[in-house]
């Protein structure tokens, strides 16, 4: 038909035949992963259009993955018998044999939360880990929340409390009851590798990061480096999305390039100069923590180690004075019933928002001066005290709040106690009239602060409040318990609280005040993750999958990185970017170039024995021509070229891991078969040379 149409016509010779070819057999194929990228863009513009927020696409949107298909001479020419099951659209497009390949692939989903669960789904649509030889495992150590219900799709309201990795596990099973999927509750990280070990990750084909930190991500990519495993790594941010792949011995790895860190409030700028709802809401978290948790948790600490006050008078700076009268004064003035919790909240709401505002204007008037520019300007919100009243809802949820949960922190029951009962204990309260003192010091930056908080400590009161708290007898009925901030459960108070107290500063700052949801985002770090992003960013992981698939089992030189697509979108733009993996930066040493996925395989292993840490350097002098200086594992220094002779000779005649196990003082774990060991070399010219890391093979 084509050759047919162009016969004749002007520009005949430009008709790509082998593009034609292909279209003509898979133009009948449906790939999930399609779908979910162009149902997330379709989605957002809906949302665009309902909402008038953002800019719609007012042009042609072309999208296309020819570098997933097959070559021509590879193209599924024997359509005719294929079985017209969920996979028939996918065989289509690849034929019989990828689709098995599909099936048959072992992949570690890390994190089920809003990217996890459309990975899960989408890997139950295409047939991934459905094979004889095929799994997935994945894991997520949190709990299901009210707020992950309206972008976590596989998550129901009657789920709420239970794991995560559990139910989408189970979801994506109902969607194909074939899934060979396990789902796992433990952290990722250095204290769980007696559970990841070399065993799982031999028996994986790639790994999939649902991760929301920094951290994990980097350990992440870390193991995917040392098991040599593809990584495809992912995240979103609003309607922003990105992702990127990591292939083994090509492209650089997610650690080789970093964002800059997260810009952190100032702590004058919390403590006395907010000028945003942020400041204020982190002010009330913080102000949380200190009532209500740190207090339950020095109490514990107190009772069950008996060293602890001495501990605590050991730490830097004013700490040891600060903790200490804490301490004392919890132990002496803790509330015997709920009137003394009343009372104890609408002291705090005369000292946070009237008493400090009033010494603070009492240190810098409204109308002073700091070197000729007005102090209250700029960023500095000049602030006025608050007046409480109890007709005030914002007044009276702080006290009802600050009280019910103080009361909890002590273990004071709060049943059949109304608003009305806690506001009229409020009022009758007896409020200290507060005069401001001459000599406070009020840090005006965080240099300032933290010469004040680092400044020198006299010694003896500090000892002095020790003491007193070792004389102290402590009630036997007495009990704190610290209260863990929990932002999604609305009847336990903590959330009336955050947003009373941010509130109240707020007014105080003349800075616009948050509801409670606004609140809630804030203080609880909610990432803000939309569906459609979601489904965007994960179609674009698994075409890449795709293509890791097709790859798989070829030597790195066949494989053609260009093929590969990193991505950068935001669907409020609308603005869509692709480009190609970096290839990982080449070094070298003597006349050998190795990246960061290279490093030198050691076999341990002797006939009745190991290899001998002289042995090992011996080995790199004679077989590398490299001269080790420095030899270490972890954070234990084993060899080093100025180690005392005696203590150098006994180590070169031990073998490596009782080296290791001599430094370290302590038994290598029984799960661990090889050793990570960082040495430092010269080359023959007694020039230092960066080298790759040892694997040293112990079993």
């Amino acid at each position: 038909m084509a050759k047919k149409f162009y016969s004749g016509e002007e520009g005949a010779e430009e008709m790509n035949k082998e593009l034609l070819t292909k279209l003509s057999y898979v133009c009948r194929g449906e790939l999930m992963p399609i779908v979910s990228f162009l149902g997330g863009i379709a989605a957002q513009e809906v949302v665009k259009s309902c909402t008038g927020k953002f800019m719609p696409l007012k042009q042609f949107l072309f999208f296309d993955a020819l570098e997933c298909l097959p070559s021509e001479d590879k193209l599924p020419f024997d359509q005719t018998d294929y079985p017209e099951d969920r996979y028939y659209r996918q065989r289509l497009v690849f034929g019989r044999e990828f689709q098995q390949k599909i099936s048959n692939q072992g992949n570690f989903v890390v994190g089920a939360g809003a990217l996890g669960c459309e990975f899960l789904k989408n890997f139950a649509m295409m047939g991934l880990g459905c094979g004889q030889n095929g799994r997935i495992v994945v894991t997520d150590m949190d709990v299901i929340e009210r707020s992950n219900l309206n972008r976590q799709f596989l998550f129901r309201p009657w789920d709420m409390g239970k794991c995560k990795s559990t139910v989408a596990a189970d979801a994506a099973r109902r969607m194909n009851p074939e899934l060979s999927i396990e789902s796992r509750l433990d952290r990722v990280g250095p204290d769980t590798e007696h559970i990841y070990d070399d065993k799982f990750f031999s028996l994986l084909s790639s790994v999939t990061n649902a991760l929301d930190n920094i951290d994990a991500r980097n350990y992440m990519d870390r193991r995917c480096v040392y098991y040599h495993l593809p990584l495809l790594e992912s995240g979103t941010l609003g309607t922003k999305g990105n992702v990127q792949v990591v292939l083994p011995f090509l492209t650089e790895s997610y650690s080789s390039s970093s964002d800059p860190p997260e810009k952190e409030i100032a702590i004058c700028t919390l403590k006395h100069f907010p000028n945003a709802i942020q400041h204020t809401v982190q002010w009330a978290r913080d102000l949380f923590e200190g009532f209500f948790c740190k207090p339950g948790k020095m109490f514990k600490q107190l009772q069950g180690e008996a060293d602890y006050i001495e501990r605590v008078t050991k730490m830097p700076g004013n700490e040891p004075a600060v903790m200490l009268s804490e301490l004392k004064l919890m132990l002496q003035k803790n509330p015997v019933s709920f009137p003394d919790c009343v009372t104890w909240a609408r002291l705090q709401f005369e000292d946070l928002f009237c008493s400090q505002i009033k010494q603070l204007l009492f240190n810098f008037p409204p109308d002073s001066e700091n070197n000729g520019v007005l102090f209250w300007s700029g960023s500095k919100r000049c602030p006025n005290p608050a007046q409480y009243d109890a007709a005030n809802d914002t007044h009276a949820d702080f006290v009802e709040s600050a009280s019910r949960l103080y009361a909890e922190t002590f273990g004071i029951s709060t049943a059949g106690v109304t608003r009305e009962q806690i506001l009229s204990l409020a009022s009758a309260t007896g409020v200290p009239v507060f005069k401001p003192r001459e000599g406070v010091k009020i840090a005006t930056t965080d240099q300032e602060a933290q010469e004040m908080g680092t400044g020198p400590v006299d010694l003896d009161p500090t000892q002095s409040v020790a003491d007193g708290l070792k004389a102290l007898k402590v009630p036997q009925n007495l009990s704190i318990s610290p209260l863990e901030f929990e932002k999604d459960d609305d009847s336990n108070h903590h959330m009336d609280f955050v947003t009373a107290t941010s509130n109240l500063r707020a007014a105080n700052y003349q800075i616009e005040q948050a509801d409670k949801h606004k609140s809630k985002g804030i203080a609880g770090k909610i990432i803000p993750a939309i569906a459609t992003t979601t489904a965007a960013v994960v179609g674009l992981v698994c075409i890449e999958l795709y293509k890791l698939i097709r790859d798989q089992g070829c030597a790195k030189e066949q494989i053609n990185h260009e093929n590969y697509k990193n991505a950068f979108i935001n669907l409020a733009l609308p603005f869509f970017a692709f480009s190609e993996p970096i290839l990982a930066e080449k070094k070298k040493y003597n006349e050998t170039e190795f990246t960061l996925w290279d490093r030198f395989d050691i076999d341990g292993r002797r006939a009745g024995g190991e290899m001998l840490l002289g042995e090992l350097i011996g080995l790199f002098k004679e077989k590398y021509k490299l001269n080790i200086t420095m030899l270490s594992q972890g954070v234990a220094l084993i060899f080093a070229f100025f180690t005392e002779a005696k203590k150098k000779k006994e180590r070169m005649e031990m073998s490596v891991s009782k080296a290791v196990e001599s430094v370290t003082k302590k038994p290598l774990p029984e799960h661990v078969g090889s050793l990570v060991l960082e040495i430092c070399c010269d080359d023959p010219e007694g020039n230092d040379v960066e080298v790759p890391y040892i694997k040293y093979d112990l079993k």
